[in-house]
């Protein structure tokens, strides 16, 4: 698959159905993201994967409201780290920078193994870290919910969920976001 199939193909699909997770895919998940560059090589990223149904009907009690959907999970990543374990150059810290690439090529790789990977911030981050057993001096910055696309989406969601479920939301042109020489509004 050519990189550009792979990123159009990423979406951040809410009908999941289950799938087995395995040992090696988390390792092929792991290896990809440890693929990224960091500042000076620090790879600042930490990921807890929870997949074992105890431990995972655990960080589910973590979700929003509105995250009702993610509890189809098979999996649930924990993406976290703290500033200490990366660069601050002139007074620029880089650990969610840097995670944040890291967690992008995890997503990636999930998109080629035909798993759907979303980020959420709709979570109680106290009881998900508790839950994941990571130490309070850690962010935890986004949790990644892993499944398969549903292949009958109208079976999990409604209305304008569905709707945006099977349809692509727009993207910005790059022209309102990309500049050549200046910067623009």
């Amino acid at each position: 698959m050519k990189f550009q199939e792979v990123v159009s193909r990423r979406r951040a699909y809410r009908a999941l159905e289950p799938v087995q997770i395995t040992e090696d895919m988390v390792r092929q998940l792991a290896e990809t993201a440890a693929m990224a560059p960091s500042c000076f090589n620090n790879q600042p990223w930490r990921y807890v994967f929870v997949y074992g149904s105890q431990e995972l009907q655990e960080v589910k009690k973590a979700l929003a409201r509105g995250n009702a959907w993610a509890q189809n999970a098979s999996m649930i990543i924990g993406v976290y780290s703290k500033k200490e374990l990366d660069c601050r150059i002139k007074g620029r810290d880089y650990y969610l920078f840097d995670t944040g690439m890291a967690t992008a090529f995890l997503q990636l790789q999930a998109t080629t193994m035909d798993l759907v990977a979303h980020p959420i911030a709709g979570f109680n981050e106290e009881r998900a870290r508790e839950a994941m057993g990571i130490d309070p001096d850690m962010r935890l910055i986004t949790l990644v919910i892993v499944g398969r696309q549903a292949s009958r989406p109208e079976d999990y969601l409604e209305g304008q969920d569905l709707e945006g479920e099977l349809n692509r939301p727009p993207r910005k042109p790059w022209s309102e976001f990309a500049f050549i020489d200046r910067a623009g509004d």
